[in-house]
């Protein structure tokens, strides 16, 4: 990182304490939420776990791609910020192996932290599963704000697949539909009609909110609801 860039991170950087016992002592019982920064630039790390620390959220820090996977898997953070640029395992490539966990990034919200801006690298980053990309020079009351939507809107999306409860047939029709199957193959397999296969689809479709059956197929799978 040159001093330019340095210079400018803490000038974005919130104002922080003199000393820490001049912070309220913040308990796990409180359940503040945690994030895992993934951050190979060590001076950047430390003023993101320091300013996100601030702002009252648990900090973990990870130094390197396979570092914040082996703590992803230790302890489920509730947010990721993760470099896209980090030698050997990139930003992309810790993103291409959590979405390969058993539960994905399931109610796990992930956030490039780049200073690359390209529409390719953007439109890569998303088509993996990226909620957002944040730019460097880091804004802090900017990353503050959407480190609090993404996390409202991940726990509104977990209470919403909390509600829904699919039939026996709903289950089984939306399970073979994403394994591949057409209407006409899912009702030789159950024993039923393609119009009882479609009516059961679409009741799962309207429970779910969503307009396809393609879409029904990726929430139902998202939300634990069906196994492929």
């Amino acid at each position: 990182m040159t001093y330019v860039e340095q210079a400018t991170l803490r000038r974005h950087a919130p104002p922080v304490s003199a000393s820490r016992r001049d912070r309220p002592n913040r308990s796990r019982s409180e359940k503040s939420q945690r994030i895992l920064c993934i951050e190979d630039d060590r001076e950047t790390a430390g003023l993101l776990g320091e300013a996100l620390g601030d702002l009252g959220y648990l900090v973990e820090i990870a130094h390197s791609g396979a570092e914040g996977m082996r703590a992803i898997d230790a302890r489920r953070p509730d947010l990721v910020l993760c470099d896209l640029n980090m030698p050997g395992m990139s930003g992309f490539d810790v993103l291409e192996r959590v979405a390969a966990l058993p539960h994905g990034l399931h109610h796990m919200p992930f956030l490039f932290l780049t200073a690359l801006t390209d529409r390719e690298s953007e439109l890569r980053g998303r088509r993996l599963g990226a909620d957002d990309y944040v730019g460097k020079p880091i804004d802090f009351e900017v990353l503050d704000a959407i480190i609090k939507t993404r996390l409202t809107r991940s726990g509104r999306e977990e209470r919403k697949h909390a509600q829904i409860e699919l039939s026996e047939r709903e289950t089984d029709a939306l399970t073979w539909s994403a394994r591949g199957k057409t209407s006409d193959e899912i009702a030789q397999i159950l024993g039923l009609t393609k119009r009882t296969v479609d009516f059961h689809i679409d009741n799962a479709r309207a429970k779910l909110g969503v307009a396809t059956r393609i879409e029904a197929v990726a929430m139902a799978v998202a939300a634990d609801l069906i196994e492929v």
